[in-house]
């Protein structure tokens, strides 16, 4: 595994760093989302990310995450990052959701519980509040920190002109503010002009999420949707108008590329967006054990030449 410091702070993440989201809530195969956790260690995915909102239900990711936390992996607990985020909506009234210090601070706790853990190492504003004081929040992350239910604080989802004012104001309190998450892939390049110029310039770390693009950048709709896929369900993550003929045909293209590298289209998703190391990490998702083993090689093979680079914004555009 190939780890690398996040930003300019002490810690270190793998390369790729395993999601536990959809495939670790109630009606997940927990027998094989076990198996996951496993392998993923033992490939050197020593982060495992969560939310509050994790499953479905909302909860149940962290619950069943905790469980093999205490019965698997106690003697471990120093080797792993766990992270968790709250800004999503967790439970009914005016503060089941964004980014006030009363929902930030008593989801952590619920968190902390269904973990059963003492703290989580990275503890994330997984969006921003347009109605709350970005001071009052960064505040909640410093509290956080300070009460020793965090080691780290993150941001996730938030532009880069806020990032900016947000590490501003953790400067201003010592909070280790180390690492953003934002979306981001070759369908998805948003942060390229807002946030990462910014993430570069105060030493942020970044961790890619959705870097396959929720399954388009795969093989997987190459030739229509198939039934037992993400986009044929009724979770809402990806959906059947999302799986565009031109989106086919740009993937396809890709995909021969990928060929002519000896990488998957998984995989060359994956190297693409690890090609720059001012992302420290991306952020997958799995169903099964092959899928991650077939990720953690995309690591082999993170160089792309200038004529490579320029082919891929050729297709893309």
């Amino acid at each position: 595994m190939l780890y690398r410091r996040c930003g300019r702070s002490g810690l270190k993440l793998p390369a790729i760093s395993l999601g536990c989201w959809h495939n670790f809530g109630t009606q997940a195969n927990h027998n094989e989302a076990r198996r996951m956790l496993h392998r993923a260690f033992d490939l050197g995915i020593t982060h495992f990310d969560l939310a509050n909102n994790y499953g479905p239900p909302p909860g149940s990711a962290e619950e069943f995450v905790g469980k093999v936390l205490s019965e698997d992996f106690k003697a471990h607990r120093d080797e792993l990052i766990i992270s968790s985020k709250a800004g999503y909506l967790m439970w009914p009234g005016p503060y089941g959701e964004w980014s006030s210090r009363k929902y930030l601070l008593a989801s952590l706790d619920q968190s902390l519980f269904r973990l059963n853990l003492d703290y989580v190492d990275i503890f994330y504003s997984h969006r921003p509040d347009p109605d709350t004081p970005l001071e009052e929040t960064i505040l909640a992350l410093d509290q956080a920190v300070r009460a020793g239910k965090a080691i780290y604080a993150g941001l996730s989802n938030y532009r880069g002109e806020m990032t900016a004012a947000a590490v501003k104001l953790a400067r201003e309190l010592r909070l280790p503010l180390v690492i953003h998450q934002p979306r981001y892939s070759m369908l998805d390049r948003w942060v390229e002009p807002d946030l990462l110029p910014v993430t570069k310039r105060e030493g942020l770390g970044v961790i890619a999420f959705c870097p396959l693009a929720k399954g388009l950048l795969t093989n997987r709709y190459f030739d229509g949707v198939p039934r037992d896929s993400r986009a044929a369900g009724t979770l809402g993550f990806l959906t059947t108008n999302q799986v565009t003929p031109e989106i086919v045909v740009k993937v396809k293209r890709l995909n021969t590329l990928a060929q002519q590298r000896s990488q998957s289209m998984a995989q060359i998703a994956l190297a693409w967006v690890l090609r720059d190391d001012a992302v420290t990490s991306a952020l997958i998702g799995a169903s099964r054990v092959s899928q991650i083993e077939e990720n953690v090689d995309a690591l082999s093979n993170l160089k792309f030449s200038a004529e490579e680079l320029a082919e891929i914004d050729r297709i893309l555009t």
